[in-house]
């Protein structure tokens, strides 16, 4: 059998939208799925998504009580390292499993991107390489009031 994750992330691909996150909590009976796609999403993405999967969850014989679907938010989690490429030129708060030589975990600055295992972050004057493989959590740190975030694929600040 599929595991949850699998199921909606080839639904998802089908519509054009991309799986950020699936949560299961209460023994199974609350789903929370994450969503994004290039450009954004919308209620209207969210109702056609939680819609389309309650046929598929049915289909694939998966027993739950509650299905939410929404938004990643402002502070989106970064995962893959697709999204460490789609989200380089936005500002970043990342925590590492290990430490740093200097005993650091917690790194915020502007990513410059990834490649080849490595996501790269503009802090304090200095580049900084940091291997996925040992990130913990990574998120976008939300722009201030008045400044807009070039959330479109392939567009940078």
């Amino acid at each position: 059998m599929a595991t949850l994750e699998g199921i909606v992330e080839a639904t998802l691909a089908g519509m054009g939208i991309e799986l950020v996150d699936a949560r299961v909590s209460g023994g199974g009976r609350f789903l929370a799925i994450f969503i994004d796609r290039p450009g954004g999403i919308t209620v209207d993405h969210c109702a056609d998504v939680s819609r389309h999967l309650s046929r598929v969850l049915e289909v694939e014989g998966i027993d739950y009580d509650r299905l939410e679907v929404s938004s990643p938010g402002l502070d989106r989690p970064l995962r893959k390292a697709a999204d460490f490429v789609r989200f380089a030129g936005s500002n970043v708060d990342v925590r590492m499993r290990t430490p740093d030589a200097s005993g650091r975990r917690r790194f915020t600055g502007l990513l410059r991107g990834a490649q080849d295992g490595v996501a790269t972050l503009e802090m304090e004057g200095c580049e900084v390489a940091l291997d996925l493989n040992d990130i913990d959590r990574a998120r976008l740190v939300p722009d201030p009031p008045g400044k807009s975030r070039a959330w479109t694929e392939g567009k940078k600040r």
